[in-house]
């Protein structure tokens, strides 16, 4: 057997095996050296641990070499194969097994696509890669409408990647049943985003500005409040409004500022991709 693909049984780490089973779909083959048809089984069940890596965990028990642990399965005859998950035996199949027939028991019980993508867009998350996890996020929440695990990630990125609004649109679809502690825990930083955003030096431009909404100089302050203050958003609506009336304004200063904010923002950022493109379709 090839150690990688398959973890030999024994009683030492039975427990071990079956814990794990709390993470991931284990399965586990009874065969026999003296039993052909057996190996073969073993075989066909790890050319699909190889083809679904890390999907599931396949575990191997000989018979002959560890009676006592398979008279605790209450295994009667041999090749037998038993899926546990959650620490439970849920299929199994006792007799010869095909390619076909171990791969349509496994398909039941194994994530689909979707999960799977989900599962990959959450651990990016956690290595705090919003970036890359937001553009598999989108894709889910097209195919797996309604799933709200899918839009708390997605508002997660959104609030990472400072796109306040569309974070407070996602998390306004979260139905009453699935407002849990992630959810209590990004609608309380919204808040905090909000409180943070609206500074008396911000109101104060605000006011001013929309007494004298042509003063150039008055917009460029108060962009650069909205930028300090992670409303990205706005900060760039306004430099693309002053830069599209004078491509050099404040000597060359809002172009500048520009340029920094999108890339702070990161390249896989949507917002910033949306003002990049308006921002080269200006210079070029």
């Amino acid at each position: 057997m090839n150690d990688k693909l398959a973890i030999e049984l024994n009683e030492s780490n039975l427990h071990q095996v079956i814990e794990q089973s709390m993470q991931q779909l284990v399965v586990i083959s009874f065969w026999a050296p003296s039993m052909p048809e057996t190996a073969e089984v073993n075989a066909v069940l790890e050319r699909l641990a190889a083809q679904l890596p890390g999907q599931f965990l396949l575990a191997t028990l000989n018979c002959e070499t560890q009676q006592m642990v398979a008279a605790q399965f209450g295994v009667r005859s041999l090749p037998t194969v038993a899926l546990f998950s959650n620490g439970q035996p849920v299929d199994g199949a006792a007799g010869p097994q095909n390619e076909d027939s171990l791969r349509q028991m496994l398909s039941k019980h194994l994530p689909n696509e979707d999960e799977i993508k989900l599962s990959q867009a959450i651990e990016l998350i956690h290595q705090q890669a919003y970036n890359e996890a937001l553009p598999v996020l989108r894709e889910l929440m097209t195919s797996l409408p309604g799933n709200s695990q899918v839009f708390l990630a997605a508002a997660e990125c959104l609030l990472e990647t400072s796109q306040f609004d569309e974070a407070e649109t996602l998390l306004g679809q979260i139905p009453m049943q699935d407002q849990d502690s992630d959810y209590k825990r990004l609608v309380a930083k919204l808040e905090l985003h909000r409180q943070a955003s609206d500074s008396p030096e911000i109101r104060q431009l605000e006011e001013k500005l929309a007494a004298d909404p042509d003063n150039g100089q008055l917009a460029y302050e108060l962009a650069i409040q909205y930028s300090q203050a992670n409303r990205q958003q706005e900060a760039l609506e306004i430099l693309m409004g002053l830069l599209r009336k004078d491509l050099n304004f404040a000597d060359g200063n809002a172009k500048k500022t520009m340029m920094d904010i999108l890339a702070a923002l990161g390249q896989g950022n949507a917002l910033a991709s949306q003002y990049r493109r308006q921002l080269y379709a200006l210079l070029y």
